[in-house]
């Protein structure tokens, strides 16, 4: 006896894998349809199946547009049929994005990242007010935690403030300052508390996804 078996490797690649190969061939057979009417009839069909495989799409606004221009883009844009929404735009659909702009010069202190640079420069843009001094104390205390997570346990003040006058360009000078910024062991208690928190949380989803593969297989076998 011999089988006809056909192979993953010898079929098409699916274009939208979450509806699987049979919606697939659906559309496959859609497409190769003579009569308008025929297609037109087994496209509506077609997308009232996809909304029942995906009902959290339901919850998208124009979530029947959003299964319509799938159905075409599963077509290859080959499906001749007119939809309520009108044919998605296959240029603008396959257009590639624009390159990133990425920063040009790196910072002259990596450990404080980029978004130290952008802080400052808004903060120069603050006229002189108790809000703009209140900002740049925020932005010593970040980079002072900044610093503890990367170098040492301890760091004076003074070198952050010399640090921010060094980023700032000569325009922010607190050399002289009498504030005193955040203790270096309140800074690193909360980056380790804000750490364990979120490896509860990761803890927290990996059990509830090791429950829910537990409960599954215990329906798999309650119906075996």
């Amino acid at each position: 006896m011999e089988f006809n078996l056909e192979c993953n490797s010898d079929r098409p690649l699916l274009i939208i894998p979450e509806y699987g190969r049979h919606i697939q061939k659906l559309v496959d057979h859609c497409v190769s349809l003579g009569s308008l009417e025929e297609r037109k009839k087994m496209a509506n069909a077609i997308v009232d199946v996809m909304g029942n495989l995906q009902p959290h799409l339901r919850d998208v606004p124009d979530f029947k547009h959003k299964l319509w221009d799938q159905i075409f883009i599963m077509s290859e844009f080959n499906l001749d049929v007119d939809s309520p929404y009108g044919k998605p735009d296959q240029e603008e659909l396959e257009a590639k994005p624009e390159p990133l702009a990425y920063p040009k010069q790196a910072s002259r202190y990596r450990f404080y990242g980029h978004n130290i640079q952008t802080m400052i420069k808004v903060a120069l843009s603050w006229e002189e007010s108790d809000m703009r001094d209140a900002l740049i104390f925020n932005i010593a205390n970040h980079m002072k935690k900044c610093y503890l997570n990367w170098n040492k346990d301890t760091v004076e003040d003074a070198i952050i403030y010399k640090h921010l006058l060094d980023l700032s360009n000569g325009k922010i000078d607190l050399t002289d300052s009498n504030e005193v910024l955040s203790k270096s062991e309140n800074l690193l208690k909360k980056s380790a508390n804000s750490k364990q928190q979120s490896g509860k949380q990761q803890s927290g989803k990996q059990q509830n996804n090791r429950n829910k593969n537990n409960r599954s297989k215990n329906s798999q076998h309650r119906y075996k």
